[in-house]
Order: C-alpha cells, then sequence, then structure tokens
C-alpha cells in the first residue's frame, strides 16, 4: 500500500490528519481514506517544526502503517543538503518506510530539493526523500494521478485535512 498524509491545524487548537491509501505509487486509484482528530498539538517552534506534526501523522498512521510500502508527505525530507532532518526524515526512522517530500513552497536552504513541474503550471514542487532515491521520487511525484500542479492524491489528502470533504473527488 501507498500512503499520503496531510495535516492541518486547526483554529482553535489541536489539529486534523489525513491519510489516503492507494494500491499503486501513482495513485490513480485511492483504495480508502481516513481523518483523525488531535485535540492538542505542540505550538510552533522554529526548525522543529516535526515535534509539533509527528504525533498527528502518528494518530492517522496508528492502524495502517504496517501495510505502508512508500508515505508521501506534504514537506521536506531534508531541510540542506547536508542532511539537516525535516518532517520526512523524523518520519522515515519513526515508521521504518521510505518517504517522499512534496512541497508546494521553496525553502532557503533546501537547494538540493529537485523541482517538478506538473500540468500546465510554471511553478515547481520541491520533492525531497528517504529510503528511496530523490531521483526516482522526483520521477514518482511527476507520474502520480492527476492533471494539475498537485497530484490528486495530495489534493484529496489536503481537503480532507481541512474538513473539505466534499470538494476534491477521486476517481
Amino acid at each position: 500500500m501507498f500512503a499520503a498524509t496531510d495535516v492541518h491545524y486547526l483554529p482553535a487548537s489541536g489539529a486534523r490528519a489525513a491519510l489516503v491509501m492507494a494500491n499503486d505509487a501513482t495513485f490513480s486509484s485511492i483504495v480508502s481514506e481516513e481523518t483523525v482528530l488531535v485535540p492538542h498539538v505542540a505550538p510552533y517552534q522554529p526548525g522543529e517544526f516535526y515535534r509539533r506534526e509527528l504525533p498527528p501523522l502518528r494518530a492517522v498512521l496508528a492502524n495502517a502503517i504496517a501495510a505502508v510500502e512508500l508515505l508521501v508527505i506534504d514537506g521536506y525530507v531534508d531541510l540542506d543538503p547536508n542532511g539537516r532532518p525535516g518532517l520526512g526524515a523524523h518520519a522515515h526512522e519513526e515508521f521504518g518506510v521510505p518517504v517522499i517530500g512534496v512541497a508546494k513552497t521553496g525553502f532557503a536552504t533546501a537547494v538540493h530539493a529537485l523541482p517538478v513541474l506538473r500540468g500546465r503550471s510554471a511553478r515547481p514542487l520541491f520533492v525531497t526523500a528517504a529510503g528511496i532515491p530523490v531521483a526516482g521520487a522526483a520521477d514518482l511525484v511527476r507520474t502520480m494521478a492527476g492533471e494539475f500542479r498537485l497530484p490528486d492524491a495530495l489534493r484529496r489528502v489536503d481537503a480532507l485535512a481541512r474538513g473539505r470533504l466534499g470538494l476534491i473527488s477521486i476517481p
């Protein structure tokens, strides 16, 4: 199984974590999805975003991680070419599966991230990886299902995390 996750922080407190799963790495057909509400999350600390994000990811992956072969996250695996760990590196260490980080915006020190153009967009996604070669990860993101800049699975998991369940439907 292949999994994509995202976390959205709620205005009052807490977070909603979302998960979509597919039988193939291109996420051409979503076979399951789940959301979990986490009532309390750590405050944001610059350079330590993973401390805030990992608990919701643990919660949403709790019943699925044993079946996951590859995890796609919204964000960076490492934050610089020297391997300063980002959320994806911590997820790779914790869950023991290959992780692909797909970031929508550039990060100043992440000059090693591979830019990937999808659809008709002139704005790239930035891909990093752990447990899988980054070039292969970039190729996979390039071929993920969907005609838009952001692959359908990542659009769907973002909508689920934001509580917009009916906005993005995947065939």
